[in-house]
Formats: structure tokens, C-alpha cells, sequence
């Protein structure tokens, strides 16, 4: 009986996306300049083994046009590969992941666009007000861990907590876990998902950090986001609706606000988000959905620009394919994709706007090239109909089409 995994690799871009230079991402190319990067270091072209024979350097070539370095031939792909457009105006977690499951943000959300005093002073005061709080600090745009290392001693000594923003909608609070609590912070940030409401702006999220300076600062595996809810039902709510299980894995459920999320398995790092997505296969059943988020992709290398380190965890990501590709039962369906770009040879620390793979695979399953697809809603189609589901009210089944 038909089970499906989805495992998105966050950030994972494969560059070509039609409207990039919208958004001053033209020429953006996450997988391409990574393997690039790869070649021109002495450490030697990526090797990903797996990934290639599934097709994501082909999916690559597809969207961008040419070749990634170290991979100018290959062998015949044994999966299903194509690459995804996105058609909702953004380049952020939610809209991707939302669109990858059927619903697709046509009105963008709100941002806070400005470099510095970047919040509403409104906005601020009514957190400080009723938060508690002696002030904040930041009220910029900023890396998370630039921002850490110049601000938190200032934050331990004022108690004041660090604000800050990003060009995608998304406003973050740091917090040390120990000077300034993590319940404390976690409650603070629930206070401003409530003061956004006028804004809508996606996603509000805690990141709490260790460490006596700013050379021991880092932060922990306790991040939590506080997204909007998607406005329509997806993917997720239709596999519950028809009595099906959702084991969401990692940030899947803060991504959909627990919506359609049956049981949430938390894990930080790869190595562990891998074991749990293994532990949620274990548990599933004939119609159930097991959805993981590997964030590091784009948390700790792509917004750092850490092309080879995102080149190792890419690595490390292959190893452990091969062994859940053997752990495949008849009838499952895997299905691995990406939310947006995060190229780490691009200026500045965001996202970068781009095609992302669409790879599938299972016992049975007959590779074949799935071409350009005008969405990434025809991602959750795909799956819906190999679980059996009602149509979902977006997309084209890459199984079928």
C-alpha cells in the first residue's frame, strides 16, 4: 500500500528561475556555484552519488542551462527528475513549502524593507510595552550570527532582547537561553506573532543562543517559528482528511503552523533529522505522508556563504539517501525538492530567487524526465495521487502528466 516521503532540501536551488532578475537574483545559481566552488578548491569536484543518479545534476542543467562543473557527463538518472518554477511572489520558507503542497500565495507578504530602524516604532513599542521588556536592540536587517556576535553582550548586560529582519518577512528575536530565558523568549515571540496580525508578514521566529562571547556565542538546536497559517487546506489536511497520518519531521510543522501535522518529530541537525525521518517511516502506515525539512542547507551554510560547507552537508546528505532509498517498501513513493535558492557565492545573506529540483524515486517506479514544470504545486499534486487522494485544487500530478 502507498506510502510517500518528501524530503526538502532547504535552499537547495538549481538557478534559471524566469523571473529572477524581479527580485536582483538574476544569474543565481545555488547548486551550480556550490559545485563550482567545489572544482576550483583543492579538495576536488562535489561528490554526491545518490543525487546524481536520482537527477538533480540534470534537473540542474535543465534549469540553468549548462552543466554544473564535475558533471559535464553523466549516466542515465534511475529516478524521475525535472526542475519546479514558483509562481508565488516570494522566496521564502513558507510560500515554497506551502506551494509545494497546493497552495500558492499570489499576493506576497508583507516585509519590512528598510536596513536599519527596520520595525514599525509602533510595532516596538507595544512589544517592549507588553513584553516587559527594558528596550530591544538591532531593529535591522542582519545575518543571524553576525548579529549575534556584535549585539549579544549588549544583550546580556541590558536584558534587552535583539530584533531583527531579513528581506524575507520574517521577524527574529535572539535570546540567550540562560540570561534572558528560553520560555521567556518563546512567550515574547508569541506576543509578536499577535502584534503582526496588521502586517502579515510570515513568519516570526525565537533564536535562542549560548555561550559567554563573541567567540562562543552560537545558537541552539531550540529555534521555533511562529508562521501564519496557510489560508487554504494543503496537501497535509487532505492526507488527514482521508484518514491518513502526517509525521512531520524538523521545522515541517512550525512551517504549516501545525495544520494537518498528525505528529511533529523535533530534531536539530542532519544527522539527527535523518534518524528521525527513519523513525517516521518505521510508524507509517498506507497513506501517510512523512515530510522533513533539512535546514542547515540553508541556516547554516547557504545565508553564512559556506559554499563548501554546504558542499559537505550535501555529502553527508548522500550517504544517508542511499541507505533510505534501500529502506523503500513496494509502494512508497520518495520525493525530494527544495523551497527556494540561498546561493552562497551571491552578495549580501538572503535567499535567492531560482528553480528548485523536482526528484522521485520507488520501488517499481520508471525513471523518466518530468521537464520544466510551471509550478511548485505540481509537487503535491504528484503525491496526492499516488496516496489516492481527491485532486488538490493547484498543480499537475508529475506522475500523470
Amino acid at each position: 500500500m502507498a506510502r510517500a516521503i518528501w524530503l526538502v532540501l532547504d535552499s537547495l536551488g538549481i538557478g534559471g528561475a524566469p523571473d529572477a532578475a524581479d527580485y536582483g537574483d538574476a544569474g543565481a545559481d545555488t547548486f551550480g556555484h556550490i559545485a563550482a566552488a567545489c572544482a576550483a578548491a583543492p579538495r576536488g569536484p562535489l561528490q554526491i552519488p545518490e543525487l546524481t543518479r536520482l537527477g538533480l545534476p540534470q534537473a540542474h542543467a535543465l534549469a540553468s542551462g549548462a552543466a554544473a562543473a564535475g558533471f559535464q557527463s553523466l549516466p542515465a538518472a534511475d529516478g524521475l527528475w525535472g526542475c519546479m518554477a514558483e509562481r508565488a511572489r516570494g522566496k521564502d520558507t513558507p510560500s515554497g513549502h506551502w506551494e509545494s503542497a497546493g497552495v500558492t500565495l499570489h499576493e506576497p507578504f508583507g516585509l519590512f524593507a528598510a536596513a536599519t530602524d527596520s520595525f514599525p516604532p509602533a510595532l516596538l513599542d507595544a512589544l517592549i510595552e507588553q513584553g516587559g521588556l527594558p528596550g530591544v536592540l538591532g531593529n535591522c536587517h542582519a545575518s543571524g550570527t553576525e548579529i549575534i556576535a556584535r549585539l549579544g553582550q549588549a544583550h546580556i548586560a541590558s536584558g534587552k532582547p535583539i530584533v531583527y529582519t531579513s528581506a524575507d518577512s520574517v521577524l527574529q528575536i535572539a535570546a540567550h537561553e540562560d540570561h534572558f530565558g528560553l520560555e521567556r523568549l518563546y512567550a515574547l515571540c508569541r506576543l509578536a506573532r499577535a502584534l503582526l496580525a496588521p502586517y502579515n508578514i510570515g513568519r516570526v521566529i525565537a533564536r535562542p543562543f549560548v555561550g559567554d562571547g563573541p567567540d562562543s556565542f552560537r545558537r541552539t538546536g531550540n529555534r521555533h517559528d511562529y508562521a501564519l497559517p496557510p489560508p487554504r487546506p494543503t496537501l497535509l489536511d487532505a492526507v488527514c482528511a482521508a484518514g491518513g497520518k502526517v509525521h512531520a519531521v524538523g521545522k515541517i510543522s512550525d512551517i504549516f503552523a501545525a495544520r494537518g501535522v498528525s505528529r511533529s518529530l523535533l530534531a536539530s541537525g542532519h544527522e539527527a533529522l535523518f534518524d528521525a525521518t527513519f523513525a517516521a517511516l518505521d510508524a507509517a502506515a498506507a497513506g501517510d505522508l512523512v515530510a522533513t525539512n533539512f535546514v542547515d542547507f540553508d541556516s547554516v551554510y547557504g545565508h553564512r556563504r559556506d559554499a563548501i560547507g554546504y558542499a559537505a552537508a550535501l555529502e553527508h546528505f548522500d550517504a544517508r539517501l542511499g541507505r533510505l532509498r534501500a529502506a523503500l517498501r513496494p509502494g512508497d513513493l520518495l520525493v525530494l525538492s527544495a523551497d527556494h535558492g540561498c546561493d552562497p557565492s551571491w552578495p549580501g545573506s538572503d535567499h535567492t530567487r531560482e528553480q528548485v529540483p523536482l526528484l522521485a524515486c520507488g520501488p517499481g517506479l520508471a525513471a523518466r524526465a518530468l521537464g520544466r514544470r510551471a509550478s511548485f504545486a505540481d509537487l503535491g499534486q504528484g503525491i496526492a495521487s499516488h496516496l489516492g487522494l481527491p485532486p488538490l485544487a493547484e498543480g499537475r500530478s508529475f506522475l500523470t502528466d
